[in-house]
């Protein structure tokens, strides 16, 4: 077995469950991150039967859980009088995924403000910590993933909060295509902190502040605001990601958990995953991983 295992977001597949988890075995993943925020895998809609065929459907796959993406979208933990809701829906889904052989809960949290001493910074905080402290209790993560905010910026953050059950999912097409980060930079700037990451490629055409595309997602559009006029995810080597050098970075500080295979957009993103899959075995086999 690889060093790093490979990871599909299965409802990318959008397929019924079993043939999704049936696919991602097929198509030579390791595991699979599962969408529970709504729809039939969320937590309030599944008892525990159900919960249990999911489990042995995944399992006689062949597979395993790498995540659960629990991002609530919005604004993410940084407008205080919708935290009491999103934080109580946040620890349900760390029940389900302890329940499904699973760790980690992905999410975002918003855009971490460059203010560190203003109420936005000080609102997300408070949620981080009840959510850090909830995660660690119960031996999990929130981990948060990059591209609101550059890698030094969300390490400050990290490091002020009281615990580490708030980590990070690493995706560096985000930094690439919203942040203009340098993602194998950033790969060592977070190293104490990510525990799941996203194989996913990017580009950007022109930069602007993060929080606007970021508030477009949340707000349902702002203005005239055209996203393809400022980036584009790519498939796999197909982007600004120097995937030889990062995976290399991922290497070098010890990471050994899944590069979890993200399509968002695309006309057959079916055949774009299977490429990213191939892909990622022929990079892992050239760096001897």
């Amino acid at each position: 077995m690889d060093k790093f295992k490979i990871g599909i977001i299965s409802d990318w597949l959008r397929l019924p469950f079993r043939e999704s988890m049936e696919k991602c075995a097929a198509m030579g993943a390791n595991g699979v991150q599962l969408y529970a925020v709504e729809g039939k895998m969320s937590p309030e809609n599944l008892t525990a039967s159900q919960i249990k065929d999911k489990r042995n459907i995944i399992h006689g796959c062949g597979l395993e859980v790498s995540a659960l993406c629990g991002d609530l979208g919005g604004h993410g933990f940084s407008l205080k009088d919708e935290n009491g809701k999103k934080i109580e829906k946040s620890k349900r889904i760390v029940d389900l995924a302890l329940e499904l052989g699973s760790r980690v809960v992905t999410t975002h949290i918003g855009v971490i403000p460059a203010d560190n001493t203003c109420n936005t910074y000080q609102t997300m905080q408070q949620a981080c910590n009840e959510l850090a402290e909830y995660a660690y209790s119960n031996g999990a993560f929130f981990a948060i993933e990059t591209g609101p905010e550059p890698a030094t910026r969300l390490k400050c953050f990290l490091d002020s909060l009281d615990s580490k059950g708030v980590a990070v999912n690493f995706d560096p097409a985000n930094l690439v295509m919203v942040t203009d980060d340098d993602p194998v930079q950033a790969v060592y700037t977070l190293k104490d902190y990510i525990v799941h990451t996203h194989a996913k490629d990017g580009i950007m055409f022109q930069k602007t502040d993060p929080k606007i595309i970021y508030d477009f997602f949340a707000d349902g559009g702002i203005g005239d605001l055209r996203l393809d006029e400022y980036f584009k995810e790519m498939p796999l080597g197909h982007g600004n990601v120097d995937f030889d050098k990062y995976l290399c970075a991922l290497k070098d500080i010890g990471y050994n958990g899944y590069l979890t295979i993200e399509r968002e957009v695309g006309a057959n993103p079916m055949a774009d995953i299977q490429m990213a899959v191939d892909f990622l075995k022929g990079k892992l086999a050239d760096i001897n991983i």
